[in-house]
């Protein structure tokens, strides 16, 4: 089996999104500081619709969201639960907002009511035309090509998941929460020679912003592709190379 490196050639419109591991630690607020200027590069307003991953009757998260945003002056102003029944006009609502947020939670069931709710493609569309998305953890997984790497929080084989297809917005993998257990880095590292994709994986407080101008590397995000580990540097998504096996 011969093993060789390629460009991949990013045929996407570039997004513009936001990838958080949590929302929770002192660190995150290098992420905040470059979100905001992105925002504010782009002529963005202050508004932000919600999706949650799962079912919130009680909306303590999205209000929990509504603190953290609010200390920046930004207004999470729209819940849009997947689970219910929503009219034209609530999805125009949504894609009106300057951005949106894709919450944590169960990656697997987040991706499943995306599907069912038909706001998958909706998104995608949004995203690949410029919208502004917000992924936390979970949220951040789905904007990649699949959601595989979630398999390690869930007990599962990362290949086990590889046909389990979300956003596809970047040309990566992304795993957040990397130092939350020994196991995850040489899971990854494992996996990695399984996938043509390389991985960014980034511990709490880590993230990454994509934009126009590539992808931006907040902490210490890590590379890892065909075995290998390395410190991320900020790079164009044009220029990221992909494993091909022959």
């Amino acid at each position: 089996m011969q093993i060789y490196y390629r460009i991949f050639g990013w045929s996407h419109f570039v997004p513009n999104l936001a990838f958080y591991c949590d929302q929770r630690v002192p660190e995150n607020a290098a992420i905040d500081r470059r979100l905001l200027a992105v925002m504010a590069e782009r002529g963005l307003g202050r508004r932000i619709g919600y999706i949650p991953s799962g079912p919130e009757p009680s909306r303590r998260y999205f209000r929990d969201r509504q603190v953290y945003y609010g200390r920046y002056g930004l207004d999470l102003c729209l819940f849009y639960d997947l689970d219910e029944t929503h009219s034209a006009d609530d999805a125009q609502a949504l894609f009106r907002c300057d951005a949106i947020h894709l919450s944590g939670g169960h990656t697997g069931g987040f991706l499943g009511r995306l599907k069912r709710s038909g706001m998958l493609p909706l998104l995608k569309r949004w995203a690949d035309s410029g919208g502004l998305l917000i992924g936390a953890s979970a949220g951040a997984i789905i904007m990649t090509p699949t959601i595989a790497t979630d398999g390690l929080f869930t007990g599962h084989a990362p290949e086990s998941l590889m046909t389990e297809t979300a956003l596809d917005l970047v040309p990566f993998e992304f795993f957040p929460h990397l130092g939350t257990r020994p196991t995850y880095l040489p899971e990854l590292v494992r996996y990695s020679r399984s996938t043509t994709r390389p991985i960014l994986a980034c511990n709490d407080g880590d993230g990454l912003v994509v934009t126009k101008s590539g992808i931006e590397c907040i902490g210490r995000p890590l590379w890892i592709a065909n075995g290998e580990t390395k410190t991320a540097d900020d790079m164009l998504l044009s220029t990221i190379p992909v494993t091909v096996t022959r």
